[in-house]
């Protein structure tokens, strides 16, 4: 986990100016500078624990750094991370199937909640829960999770067809067709890293 914190800190630094650009399509451009903070946070909480912490203790941690440090409506990720902590506990040495796709499924749910938004509304959700509902029931979640991530992609990808219905970008709704959704882009890069790390 920390390594793989460390891993999508960096991927959301490289990707900062692209995931800006999709951005500012329909929005204010400072989607990827969010995300880099965010993970930045998210990074430095960690590091700033223990050896000796476990999984739980490491989202906590990672979910309110981020929520603290990303901005709205990014600020989302981190309190989904937290939600995703509840799934696993700080006793457990590796994470099995079950508790990762449990957490995976958390994290989802709680993006749904709180946002209101669902999928073919343009936003994370369309990559997430196609990765969410490919990666239940697997018995073996890391090898499941090369498939459940190709669903992301092309949840992203689809989102390009798709008008905002929540969000940001709903007031300049028109000009986003033939985008993809930034947070659907950042969420499959980030379930792509994460997939590399398992």
């Amino acid at each position: 986990m920390r390594a793989a914190a460390g891993e999508v800190a960096e991927l959301m630094r490289r990707e900062e100016s692209r995931l800006g650009e999709i951005d500012a399509v329909a929005g204010d451009g400072d989607h990827g500078r969010g995300m880099v903070r965010g993970s930045q946070a998210a990074l430095e909480a960690i590091e700033g624990l223990p050896e000796h912490a476990g999984p739980a203790s490491m989202l906590r941690s990672a979910g309110r750094a981020w929520a603290a440090r990303a901005g709205a409506p990014r600020a989302s990720c981190g309190r989904l991370l937290e939600a995703a902590s509840a799934a696993v506990e700080d006793s457990a040495e590796e994470l099995g199937a079950e508790q990762l796709a449990d957490a995976v499924r958390r994290f989802a749910e709680s993006m749904r909640t709180l946002g209101g938004a669902s999928v073919g509304d343009k936003t994370l959700l369309d990559a997430l829960i196609p990765f969410s509902d490919a990666l239940a029931g697997s018995e073996d979640a890391a090898a499941a999770w090369g498939d459940a991530a190709a669903r992301a992609r092309e949840g992203a990808e689809a989102s390009a067809d798709l008008v905002p219905r929540k969000g940001r970008a709903r007031p300049l709704a028109e000009k986003s067709v033939g985008h993809p959704d930034p947070g659907a882009v950042s969420m499959s890069l980030i379930i792509d890293k994460i997939g590399e790390r398992l």
